[in-house]
């Protein structure tokens, strides 16, 4: 034999072991590299949703920016770039959230808005608070942040906020400002 093909000969089998030995099963390294990237499913801009019951619009909500991350075991989306939602209440009257930054848990329907936040209702009612949590399904507003909050009969700041939608129930922790508060009397005085 050729000494030149018996090196090259050598040397393809060297690579070849070599080659060989090196190559194992990387599907479980891949998958476990794979495990942890929360890649989205997609990302949408300048979106605008329209959220409908029985062929009534209850919601609107506009946004620079949607990335959807459904397609993890938590699911959820996020609005990095702000939100606006306008929703309607029985009497079709509207009210309007606007916030920096919003996500919304699709498994709880719970949404957090961060930043900014603002809740406007059509009766001159606001808001605002640096974060707002709204649970969808229970139509329940709180948030452990400083809120200010004014209307016809209240003006005051507080530290925490648990409330319905409505705001005819709620709980604050300590109370800065002017409430109005009318005096009943109680059926017991009345005898």
């Amino acid at each position: 034999m050729n000494p030149i093909f018996n090196k090259i000969f050598l040397g393809l089998v060297v690579f070849a072991t070599a080659l060989f030995i090196s190559c194992e099963d990387s599907s479980e390294a891949l998958s476990e590299i794979t495990k942890d990237r929360q890649e989205p499913l997609g990302t949408a801009t300048n979106i605008r949703l329209v959220y409908t019951d029985s062929l009534k619009i209850q919601a609107i909500l506009t946004s620079p920016k949607h990335v959807d991350y459904t397609n993890l075991s938590f699911r959820y989306a996020e609005f990095p770039e702000g939100l606006k939602v306008v929703f309607f209440d029985e009497s079709d009257q509207e009210n309007e959230i606007i916030a920096d930054f919003g996500i919304l848990y699709s498994d709880t329907k719970l949404i957090d808005l961060r930043g900014n936040v603002r809740l406007q209702s059509h009766n001159g009612s606001i808001l605002v608070t640096d974060q707002l949590f709204w649970d969808a399904e229970s139509e329940w507003l709180f948030t452990e942040k400083p809120f200010t909050f004014e209307n016809n009969d209240y003006n005051f700041e507080a530290l925490r906020l648990d409330t319905n939608k409505e705001f005819t129930k709620f709980q604050t922790g300590s109370l800065i400002g002017t409430i109005t508060v009318s005096e009943q009397k109680d059926s017991l005085d009345q005898q």
